[in-house]
């Protein structure tokens, strides 16, 4: 049987699709660009994203094209595209940025006019429907995250349309992958536990400072942002497409995003499916409760609080000391995507947006709260006596927060 059938299997039944079960979304998100794009390719995507999606779509040897978005969830505006990019696209790829959906309808109406492959990055947003239908049903492929959800933190799938490209995907995939280790599957499996440990023991403070202090985070302590290390990065370019010269980006943050786990961290990841509903469950009561407070973005309640969110983005002012302070409240906030892509990795890696201003303003003043900690974050902000974070006159000249579909005005 094909590598991870029966977890393919139970997304399968989930989605109506077809899945291919990889070690992370990473991996499955690099699978579906080599698939539908043809190197050189351009792809338009929110500056508003992880930075390792940022050199997937690099590694795949495809140019990113970063969209004007809106300020209220930081995800793509269709409308606010210019035609000429339009035009010079060969791919869409969506961000489903903590879980609130993209303008999915318009960007698929968008590409079938253009005759171009829509990827949905699913990865916040298992359990997200748009119009009764699942995130992850509307391109050509999507990639999900296990890692993100149910505390997995491994394990990832890509939804296709038909059985012949599942099986042509799985082909490349184990190509692709690198032999098993036993201390991988022992980090994968006790990794886990170690966080419900630090959380059962009120020590998240403790040990947030102490791994800061020994040099433990793969990240720079006083950036959101992994460094970019330019001139390397353009020696890279020149084996692309290609994964290993540039696995020293993107694996950060899961050193074994390609590695093929044995049967016993299978065995855990599909025990842990089991309980997605439950999971998926809480998040929409925490994503509820969130969305009734004055910090939330009009993004989270244009859809009352109902979607099963795996941030809840509050925008606050000072967020950066907000953070600081944060830590002693036992809480780490992540998924922090500042500065904007084109920003961070500049003109020689990207196309920069066209009008740059809502991202810069969305990434440097969203909060992403982890809805099943609603509660303990509510009366931490309200300790903290937070601000609301409120745009300029420039941006809200032109953007209205009446719903998540805003346009510019």
């Amino acid at each position: 049987m094909p590598y991870g059938s029966r977890l393919a299997a139970t997304m399968t039944r989930r989605l109506g699709r077809e899945c291919v079960y990889t070690p992370s979304a990473r991996l499955a998100l690099y699978l579906a660009l080599r698939r539908w794009c043809r190197p050189g390719g351009r792809v338009l995507m929110s500056p508003v994203n992880d930075d390792v999606i940022l050199f997937v779509v690099l590694a795949a040897g495809l140019r990113p094209v970063t969209a004007p978005v809106s300020p209220w969830d930081g995800n793509i505006d269709p409308a606010a595209v210019p035609e000429s990019t339009w035009r010079s696209l060969d791919a869409v790829l969506t961000t489903n940025l903590y879980g609130i959906p993209d303008r999915v309808a318009e960007l698929r109406r968008r590409c079938d006019q253009l005759g171009i492959p829509l990827i949905e990055d699913a990865a916040h947003a298992i359990g997200t429907q748009v119009a009764g239908r699942p995130v992850g049903s509307f391109g050509e492929a999507a990639a999900f995250s296990l890692s993100k959800h149910v505390a997995a933190m491994a394990g990832g799938f890509l939804a296709v349309e038909d059985a012949r490209t599942r099986r042509e995907l799985e082909i490349l995939r184990d190509d692709l992958l690198t032999p098993a280790r036993l201390r991988a599957d022992l980090s994968v499996t006790l990794r886990p536990l170690a966080r419900s440990t630090v959380k059962a023991l009120h020590l998240v403070r403790p040990t947030w400072r102490a791994m800061q202090r020994l040099g433990l985070l793969e990240r720079d302590a006083d950036s959101y942002r992994m460094p970019l290390h330019a001139p390397r990065l353009s020696l890279a370019a020149h084996e692309a497409p290609s994964l290993p010269p540039y696995d020293p980006w993107i694996r950060v943050d899961l050193n074994d995003y390609r590695v093929r786990h044995g049967a016993f961290v299978r065995a855990q990841l599909n025990l842990r499916l089991s309980r997605l509903d439950t999971d998926l469950a809480h998040r929409r009561a925490g994503a509820t409760l969130l969305a009734g407070t004055p910090w939330s973005s009009p993004a989270v309640r244009d859809h009352g609080g109902a979607l099963p969110l795996f941030r809840v983005p509050l925008l606050v002012d000072d967020r950066d000391a907000l953070v600081e302070r944060l830590v002693g409240h036992g809480v780490v906030t992540g998924y922090l995507y500042d500065p904007p892509l084109d920003d961070y990795a500049g003109a020689e890696f990207v196309d920069p947006a066209p009008d740059p201003e809502p991202a810069r303003w969305f990434a440097s003043h969203v909060l992403p709260v982890d809805p099943l900690l609603a509660r303990r974050v509510t009366k931490a902000l309200t300790k903290e006596r937070t601000r609301t974070a409120e745009p300029g006159p420039e941006l809200t000249a032109r953007w209205t927060p009446r719903d998540s579909r805003t346009r510019p005005v």
